[in-house]
């Protein structure tokens, strides 16, 4: 109960309100051409370190809980104890989704914060290697991430960015294992089916359709995005029937059969609630057992995955190309080889990731408050780390507080 003792002690005795702000402000300072601003800064950080030294002073470890004091408040703090008790290590990689993640339309206009992004370098500067895990292209996320994190960071070799979903795996500065296209390493039938997807998506799409979205530039995986802001009514419209006619489009792909749409919306409705939603409220819903499926057909399906994104995407990928098989190559390639991840996302393939680290001891699983059910569900049954909207740097500076105590042994 010492620590206990002592972070209560840290957070009851000292202003520690009051030295978050001193360390945000000077942590955060926008880069000026200013006398006076300079000046003010300079102050700031002079404050800082006075405050900072009286914690040092106080304690026999000062400088590892002025460091907490500074960067974590007490419910962090706490529960950043509470995971170094429960599982005596440190987060020793960070495997982060993006969007509604890291960054959320609702809350931070799109864009990562810039307390998040300075946690991110606090971390690397650590050396805790990060892990993107996203279904984004890969030049749409090295774009944002070198303007968030810089040219050098993403360089560093210490960061890898699992994209697509799991289809490939970018870690600059490994020399032959940079870029690893994972799907290649598919059988031949399984890359016709998304060959054929591919290649009918857009120009056989009904009208009304083929005007409300797009087809996102990815490599392997056939992901359709609504030309409408994500969330919005006419967004939900185009990709919930987007959803069906990919279901479709599958179900040709795979059997050559007239049948073959029909099994598609089976298989797929008794797989997984939110599409079997989808199909009913399309009126599209189908009175089939997947038992009925040909057994050969159901293997196929099986094989391939169908996801669904509330009014922003809609999106068929491989099952043997996933989150979890594209974090496992980027562990490799950053010499990992002891792996205790912090997992945060909000989506089905994030889960997969959740699920594997806790099935293996590989880490813990955050999650913001508006991430689906079923992975707020593992979430609460886990550690309850969930996060508000917009605020992954919370949760970043609660596994910050793990990571400094584990380091006092």
């Amino acid at each position: 109960m010492e620590r206990y003792d002592l972070l209560y002690r840290l957070y009851d005795e000292f202003d520690t309100d009051t030295l978050r702000e001193y360390q945000d402000f000077v942590d955060v300072f926008p880069p000026v051409d200013s006398r006076v601003a300079l000046d003010h800064w300079q102050e700031a950080s002079d404050e800082l370190e006075r405050r900072k030294n009286e914690i040092r002073r106080a304690f026999a470890t000062g400088g590892t809980f002025a460091e907490i004091a500074s960067h974590a408040d007490r419910e962090q703090a706490f529960t950043g104890l509470d995971l170094y008790t429960k599982y005596d290590r440190a987060v020793n990689a960070l495997v982060l989704d993006v969007d509604e993640t890291l960054r959320s339309a609702g809350g931070t206009d799109n864009e990562i914060p810039r307390e998040t992004l300075h946690v991110l370098t606090e971390f690397h500067e650590r050396g805790v290697p990060i892990v993107i895990c996203t279904g984004q292209t890969l030049e749409n996320v090295k774009g944002f991430m070198i303007q968030g994190l810089g040219n050098e960071l993403v360089h560093s070799g210490d960061l890898s960015i699992v994209y697509e979903a799991g289809t490939g795996v970018f870690t600059p500065g490994h020399g032959s294992k940079t870029k690893q296209l994972l799907y290649e390493g598919l059988d031949d039938e399984i890359q016709r089916v998304f060959d054929e997807i591919r290649s009918r998506v857009l120009p056989e799409a009904p009208d009304d359709l083929r005007r409300g979205v797009h087809l996102q530039g990815n490599e392997f995986n056939v992901t359709l995005k609504p030309n409408f802001e994500t969330g919005s009514s006419r967004a939900e419209e185009v990709i919930d029937g987007g959803l069906v006619y990919l279901l479709d489009l599958l179900g040709e792909a795979i059997a050559d059969d007239d049948a073959g749409p029909t099994w598609a919306r089976a298989y797929y409705a008794d797989a997984d609630p939110e599409i079997r939603e989808v199909l009913e409220s399309e009126g599209e819903g189908v009175e089939l057992d997947p038992e009925a499926i040909p057994k050969e057909i159901r293997g196929r399906f099986e094989r391939i995955d169908v996801a669904y994104y509330h009014a922003d995407a809609a999106e068929i990928g491989s099952l043997e190309l996933n989150k979890v098989g594209g974090v496992e190559a980027a562990l490799d390639v950053l010499a990992v080889d002891d792996p205790f991840v912090l997992v945060m996302g909000d989506s089905k393939s994030d889960l997969r990731v959740m699920k594997w680290a806790a099935a293996n001891d590989r880490g813990v699983a955050a999650a913001p408050g508006h991430a689906s059910r079923d992975v707020l569900r593992h979430v609460m049954e886990t550690d309850e780390l969930v996060f508000d909207r917009g605020q992954s740097a919370a949760m970043l500076r609660t596994i910050y507080v793990q990571n400094l105590l584990a380091k006092l042994g």
